[in-house]
């Protein structure tokens, strides 16, 4: 019965961070995209209403978040290809031996 406990603690961890990367990203992205048309106004709109800031601050924090994203699972990645691991012990992900 521990066996079973243990194959599903750790089948839920990696179903919670397959649906954050595989749908989290790019459903931050389409919203990030949504923002930025709200923010530029325009003939994209039926009511040609003007552009609002808000919606071009909010469009580059997706973007921030998504790229920040690629940039640790580049860094993840690259990291193991030379022997290191990435280390999430302060908060900020640093790179240490294995």
């Amino acid at each position: 019965m521990n066996n079973l406990q243990f194959a599903l603690e750790g089948a839920w961890k990696v179903l919670l961070v397959g649906v954050l990367l595989g749908s989290g990203l790019p459903a931050i992205f389409a919203l990030g995209i949504r923002a930025l048309a709200y923010g530029v106004g325009g003939d994209a709109e039926v009511d040609h209403a003007l552009p609002h800031p808000v919606g071009k601050a909010l469009a580059a924090l997706c973007f921030a978040i998504v790229l920040g994203g690629v940039a640790l699972g580049i860094t993840i990645v690259a990291a193991s290809g030379f022997g290191k691991a990435v280390s999430f012990e302060h908060v900020i992900p640093t790179i240490v031996d294995k």
